[in-house]
């Protein structure tokens, strides 16, 4: 059964109120209450007010005046608490401002530090590199076979150094919204043979097969050579390096439509979990961060490709599957010479 709605049904525990107001005495609520189960029980709607009009302890207007006085209470504590509500809603609207604001200033301060200490590290690691080419060609005195191996090692080490600081300064420039492009038509047929050309090596020393698709006479695209050309570069390292030995990693470069190129490096390698996918761009992150990871790397390498990707109007796409290999691609303006 559907009870009308009237303001005696809005009102809570209108009988202890009008206990507590004198209106009737606990003994007249327990004959009421009583008599109102009687009623119900018999099928009969009946609201503590009319029981108690039935039995002659309160009047009409009696219970009309005690309902509205409880329900202008019930106002007013709704308003206090709303206020109160609003005003703890500005508070906590204001600290999270605040605590927005402080990791604001703390990412600029990293950003600006590893700017610092990486632009520092540049001076002296020139000086080390150009001591070692003079060693290493024997300008500064003849080597045995022994040293010669020592100097080849260092001047590796010296160079991955050098890509880890540029790296670093490339990285400061994206996280302070400095990242700047020099757009031109690119041609991606000479970049994938430049990079091909470079990761061979890497490739063939971990028994990676390493697979070029594209088509000769694919157009330019808009978009800066040096930082595009990087961008596809350490996809390829990446997937050369989570690719165990007898896999393969595919470079792929076909049309997506008349206005775009699609990039796309595939491999067949160790893949990556669904859940961490969302991971594997945060910088300075490694989805293995254990003391005995197996993977170097510092965690910047995603998350500078996909400055660079976002930078040229761009959205890097990630499509992977746990231990059955990885997909990473994005979409390029094409440019038309001469049209």
């Amino acid at each position: 059964m559907t009870i009308p709605l009237t303001p005696e049904v809005l009102v809570p525990r209108l009988g202890e109120t009008l206990v507590q107001r004198g209106f009737i005495t606990e003994v007249d609520l327990q004959k009421a209450l009583a008599y109102q189960n009687e009623k119900q029980q018999a099928g009969e709607r009946c609201l503590l007010g009319q029981a108690l009009m039935d039995l002659n302890l309160l009047t009409r207007p009696q219970i009309d005046h005690a309902v509205t006085e409880q329900i202008i209470q019930l106002r007013n504590a709704l308003e206090d608490a709303n206020r109160l509500l609003e005003h703890r809603v500005a508070e906590r609207t204001a600290e999270l401002q605040a605590a927005l604001l402080k990791l604001s200033e703390l990412s600029q301060m990293k950003a600006n530090f590893v700017a610092n200490v990486s632009h520092e590290l540049r001076t002296p690691l020139t000086h080390v590199k150009g001591y070692l080419e003079l060693l290493a060609t024997e300008s500064l005195g003849s080597l045995n076979a022994e040293q010669k191996n020592a100097m080849q090692i260092s001047q590796r080490a010296a160079g991955r150094l050098e890509s880890l600081i540029d790296n670093l300064i490339l990285f400061s420039l994206a996280a302070r919204g400095e990242l700047t492009l020099s757009l031109a038509p690119v041609n991606l047929n000479k970049v994938a043979e430049e990079i091909l050309s470079y990761s061979r090596t890497k490739a063939i020393d971990r028994n990676v097969a390493l697979h070029f698709s594209i088509q000769p006479d694919i157009p330019c695209v808009q978009a800066d050579e040096e930082k595009i050309s990087w961008a596809i570069l350490q996809l390829i390292d990446n997937a050369i390096k989570f690719t165990p030995s007898g896999g393969e990693v595919i470079l792929s470069i076909q049309p997506e439509s008349d206005k775009l190129i699609m990039v796309s490096v595939s491999d067949n390698g160790i893949g990556i979990p669904a859940n961490r996918l969302n991971e594997i761009f945060d910088a300075f992150h490694q989805l293995d961060s254990s003391s005995t990871r197996r993977y170097g790397g510092t965690g910047l390498g995603l998350a500078l490709v996909r400055e660079i990707v976002n930078a040229h109007g761009s959205v890097i796409e990630v499509q992977s599957d746990d231990g059955l290999g990885t997909k990473f691609r994005f979409p390029l303006i094409r440019v038309n010479i001469g049209s």
